[in-house]
């Protein structure tokens, strides 16, 4: 004021700026306010304050919970697409796999005016030729194959007429000490049931198929299994061996047969996938020639394939069959093939003119499904298995001389096995009953009656390891199990085959 009017602002006099004096004092603090003025002023200052941080604490804790919310979210939707990523690169390598092996299993075919079918992954060209009665056109058996059949069976016949029963086969009294003597969990337990079983006698080596999917082979010397097929989405019904090229054919109830190889570190692939059937493949019996093989199915009808190629070379039904086939066998010859059917029906084919020779049917036939089937190696007994047990039929006469019913009428015969020998034959249903063979006028004398110890009350499959020395047994739980002397017990009685030889 004094430096804009040059006059002090109180008395009005004349002021310059060096009449001013500087003067020097403290900040003035501000006044408390009124609510500070007393203690409850502060206590409710206090609690405002509280109250305000508690807020800002809950705001907080809220955002720290959807951050959370959020980040669980992004983990799922990640894992999830990682699921899905590794599940369409597996569906990417197999697809890669089965092209790869598609193209390694189609034949560089020769020019001609009727081109055999090429096989990729089961489906053939020729198959896409459909008749006027709407059937597929098959190539048939032509008559090579029929002459290569025949010259088969002629050697087979001959051999046949000198066989005598080997030294090595396990006598009647070492039968009556089986046991258990080992049991393997070869199959899942969430889908138990074992339904087929098959022995590399060489090898030693049983092929077991499962309710599973699965077929699983195992080494029985070394308890070790070599490997697990899962190609197939539904239940496994039969399986065998083709030892001469190391293969192994599967069917199942998804509709297709399946032909692996073996390969030296013991693994098997798929070589050939059959889709012929409409229906369940309930049964695969292989040629004495290791170079064809038949299947049954209930789809009524029967296919003759060739293993090298995986061609159905002919498929064969009545017009009048209704019901299914549920178990089929060669002959050990090769040129009469046994099939079984739903409704207790047994019918006899001619494998070279594909007729059927003989039926038995009504009084003559089963009660039930046939189950199974099997002919003896002396070439003149089948023996046949459904729910009013097992019948046996002499080929020479085509008649059933005996019927062996161990169980009762509520309980169906689920497999029938000759060995090797033709010495033995074992009958499964709620246990395993082995019987001694004789000829058509004797009895069968039971042998050995070994228990069901899967606490199923189902056994399902049996099968004679090589010269008898063990009886391999599948049932309806995941179990396979092993009867035969115990350790003891065998290294004696292969120190007495020693010395007796």
């Amino acid at each position: 004021f004094a430096q804009d009017h040059g006059k002090c602002p109180v008395t009005k006099e004349e002021l310059a700026m060096d009449d001013l004096v500087t003067v020097k004092t403290n900040k003035i603090p501000k006044p408390r306010p009124l609510q500070a003025a007393s203690v409850p002023g502060l206590l409710g200052m206090f609690q405002n304050e509280w109250d305000a941080l508690m807020l800002s604490n809950f705001a907080l804790e809220q955002q720290l919970h959807t951050a959370r919310q959020e980040l669980s979210h992004a983990l799922y939707q990640h894992d999830a697409a990682c699921r899905v990523i590794a599940r369409l690169k597996k569906e990417r390598d197999e697809s890669r796999t089965l092209l790869a092996q598609a193209e390694r299993q189609i034949p560089i075919s020769a020019a001609g005016p009727a081109p055999v079918a090429a096989v990729t992954n089961g489906k053939r060209a020729l198959e896409d030729e459909v008749g006027p009665d709407g059937k597929k056109i098959r190539p048939g058996i032509n008559p090579v194959i029929i002459d290569e059949l025949t010259e088969c069976n002629s050697v087979l016949s001959a051999q046949r007429k000198k066989r005598q029963v080997p030294p090595s086969l396990a006598p009647i009294d070492a039968l009556e000490r089986y046991t258990q003597i080992s049991s393997h969990p070869l199959h899942k337990t969430n889908k138990p049931g074992i339904l087929s079983i098959d022995i590399h006698h060489s090898k030693d080596i049983i092929a077991t198929g499962g309710i599973d999917t699965n077929a699983v082979l195992f080494d029985r010397p070394s308890g070790q299994v070599l490997c697990t097929l899962t190609d197939h989405s539904k239940k496994i019904t039969s399986l065998k061996f083709v030892p001469r090229d190391e293969l192994l054919i599967t069917g199942s109830a998804d509709k297709t047969v399946r032909v692996w190889q073996g390969n030296e570190d013991g693994s098997y692939g798929c070589r050939h996938t059959m889709r012929d059937h409409g229906a369940e493949v309930e049964a695969v019996t292989v040629h004495a020639s290791q170079k064809y093989f038949a299947t049954a199915s209930r789809d009524s009808t029967w296919c003759f394939y060739d293993i090298s190629t995986g061609s159905c070379l002919t498929q064969v039904g009545e017009a009048s069959g209704q019901d299914g086939y549920t178990s089929a066998a060669f002959h050990p010859d090769g040129l009469i093939l046994g099939t079984g059917t739903s409704e207790g029906v047994i019918k006899i084919w001619d494998v070279k003119s594909q007729a059927r020779v003989a039926k038995f049917e009504g009084e003559v036939g089963h009660v039930g499904t046939v189950t199974a089937m099997s002919f003896s190696e002396n070439g003149y007994f089948l023996a046949t298995a459904a729910l009013d047990g097992v019948k046996l039929w002499d080929l020479r006469k085509l008649r059933n001389f005996r019927t062996l019913s161990p169980y009762d009428p509520d309980t169906p015969t689920s497999s029938v096995e000759f060995d090797f020998s033709g010495s033995y034959i074992a009958v499964a249903g709620s246990d395993i009953r082995v019987y001694q063979v004789a000829n058509v006028k004797t009895e069968w004398n039971l042998v050995k009656t070994l228990p069901d110890l899967s606490g199923t009350g189902k056994v399902t499959s049996v099968k004679f390891g090589a010269d008898a020395k063990y009886v391999a047994v599948g049932s309806m739980d995941h179990n396979l199990r092993v009867f035969g002397l115990p350790g003891d017990e065998q290294m004696e009685e292969a120190k007495s085959e020693s010395a007796a030889q």
